[in-house]
Order: structure tokens, then C-alpha cells, then sequence
């Protein structure tokens, strides 16, 4: 292919990339709009952990959401096993303890979400919404469970930021 016929099908592949960049971009302003205090900048933020979300598609973004939530709460587990072992107070042990099992919950639940999205089907967005809403307790019970025996939790910052990211999920697999 010579130079004059190659310019159409790159100016063509710009146009596509540019499109699904502001897929993302379209996505993190909507999601923004509605939570500004997480904000446009916190969606990007996380989106950039997958390659792939530049060129995804709006159901792309809601697996890719799913699937990167679902790491961090897979993360969160693997922080609790170390606390759990060197915790001496049997009380935190138990709370840590509920956590690790909120937290495993939530890291099958986010993997149906992701599946749920992924089938594309009405079926499967209303399963996917209803896992994401039950990964979203996960926090907020494991931080109920140390405020009742009023101490302070040691995943505080985890419990915080995994809120925010399942916040993300949710408001794209509603958008859908």
C-alpha cells in the first residue's frame, strides 16, 4: 500500500482510537458528575491500572472495572492474613476475621459482575448490578464490625479506597 492510500487508514484508526478514548473520558465525567467526591481524576486514575481501558467500550469499561475491584479486594485479603496472625486481642482477630470473609465474598461477587457484563444480556446486567451492591457491603460492614468494639480498624484506608473503586463499578454497569 503506498503512502497516498495508507494516510486514509491512518487518519481513519486516529478517529477510532479518539472515539474510545472518550468512551473513557465520557464515562469518568458521568461517573463524576454524580459522585464529586471521588471525582473525574480518582475514575482515571484507576482505569489507567488496565491497558485495555483506553479503547473499550462503555461494557468493556464494566468488565474492566469488575475485574480490577475484584483484585483489590483479593489484595485486601491478602493484607488481612498477616493481621489476623500477629494479632494478639482475640475480639480483633474475630473482626478481622469477618473481614477476610466479607472480603473473599466480594472477590467472587465482582467476578460474576464481570461475568454478568461480559454476557451482555438484560439478565446479566441485573446480575452483575446486584453482585456489585453486595461487594459494596464489604467495607462498610468490615468497618461497622471495629467501630462496635470501638477500636479502630487497621484497614481503614483499604476499606476507603476499595468503596471508592466499587463505586466506579457500580455507576458504570447502571449506565449500561
Amino acid at each position: 500500500m503506498g503512502p497516498s492510500r495508507s494516510l486514509p487508514c491512518l487518519v481513519l484508526l486516529f478517529l477510532i482510537a479518539s472515539s474510545r478514548a472518550s468512551v473513557l473520558e465520557d464515562t469518568c465525567k458521568s461517573f463524576a458528575a454524580g459522585h464529586p467526591g471521588i471525582g473525574y481524576d480518582y475514575c482515571i486514575k484507576f482505569f489507567q491500572a488496565s491497558k485495555d481501558s483506553a479503547t473499550a467500550d462503555k461494557r468493556g469499561l464494566a468488565v474492566i472495572a469488575s475485574k480490577l475491584a475484584g483484585a483489590a479486594a483479593n489484595s485486601i485479603v491478602k493484607r488481612i492474613h498477616p493481621l489476623m496472625a500477629s494479632e494478639k486481642d482475640k475480639r480483633i482477630q474475630m473482626a478481622l476475621r469477618d473481614c477476610d470473609q466479607l472480603y473473599s465474598l466480594a472477590v467472587d461477587e465482582l467476578d460474576g459482575a464481570a461475568k454478568g457484563v461480559a454476557a451482555g444480556s438484560p439478565r446479566g446486567k441485573a446480575d452483575a448490578a446486584a453482585y456489585v451492591d453486595g461487594a459494596l457491603g464489604a467495607p462498610r460492614t468490615c468497618e461497622t464490625g471495629f467501630g462496635e468494639m470501638g477500636v479502630e480498624s487497621p484497614l481503614v484506608k483499604e476499606d476507603s479506597e476499595f468503596t471508592k473503586e466499587v463505586y466506579i463499578v457500580l455507576d458504570i454497569v447502571h449506565s449500561l
